[in-house]
């Protein structure tokens, strides 16, 4: 098998999030995704969400049928996979396979920074077409009463059968 050729097309993508560069930081369920690499950047291959997850925080137990990788770089999270409980500490990276049941959720003090992977690309434009834009890397989303709650759940509802994903009542 061959080697394809060089695309000169293709541009190096550099994320920097500490400078002028437009880069997306969404609040979602209570975190706050800053979107480093999208699938514009990769050709649509993987794209890359640097997540700041609040005591308290994480999404709702789901699957999806893409692959998904979680670095923590900082503090203690816990990650149900298939049902099993897994503590996942700075350090260590996990994979999710694709369609498998699993849910995140911070119990700690302390805020979880990782760096999330989704192969293919594509879960980043689902952050930004249900959350909502914030300044920065650690900015929480505004707090949501109970009629804005429940907007957001039926939005995602509506939204998740577009990016492949589906929410359930346990992981």
């Amino acid at each position: 098998m061959a080697i394809q050729p060089d695309d000169p097309r293709r541009k190096l993508a550099i994320a920097q999030p500490d400078t002028d560069q437009k880069i997306p930081h969404i609040g979602v369920v209570g975190d706050t995704y800053t979107i480093l690499l999208t699938a514009k950047d990769t050709a649509g291959r993987f794209c890359l969400i640097d997540m700041h997850i609040p005591p308290g925080g994480g999404p709702p137990p789901h699957r999806h049928d893409f692959e998904e990788t979680f670095s923590v770089l900082e503090g203690e999270l816990d990650v149900v996979f298939r049902g099993a409980k897994h503590v996942l500490r700075a350090g260590q990276t996990i994979n999710v396979p694709a369609n498998a049941p699993h849910q995140f959720h911070n119990f700690s003090s302390q805020p979880v920074r990782m760096l999330c992977i989704c192969s293919p690309a594509g879960q980043e434009e689902f952050f930004i077409e249900v959350g909502v834009p914030v300044a920065t890397r650690t900015t929480p989303p505004p707090k949501l009463d109970e009629a804005a709650q429940a907007e957001f759940t039926a939005k995602v509802v509506a939204l998740a059968p577009k990016y492949r994903t589906e929410l359930l009542e346990s992981a």
